[in-house]
């Protein structure tokens, strides 16, 4: 990949995204890759997922 397209790429994200840093102890990493692995999604699809349904949870079932 060039720079030209890694600079598209980051300047999209930048625009379309925020991002949220997270910290898992050790070996838990290899875990949450794994059970996504298996479910078929990415670390990030499961992560997100993960949230918006406890937000919704928490807001007694209405969506997000």
């Amino acid at each position: 990949m060039g720079k030209t397209s890694s600079a598209v790429k980051d300047k999209w994200n930048a625009k379309a995204y925020d991002e949220i840093k997270i910290r898992v102890p050790k070996g838990e990493k290899e875990a949450i890759q794994a059970h996504a692995s298996a479910l078929g999604e990415s670390v990030n699809a499961f992560i997100n997922r993960a949230i918006n349904n406890q937000i919704e949870r928490d807001n007694g079932g209405e969506q997000v």
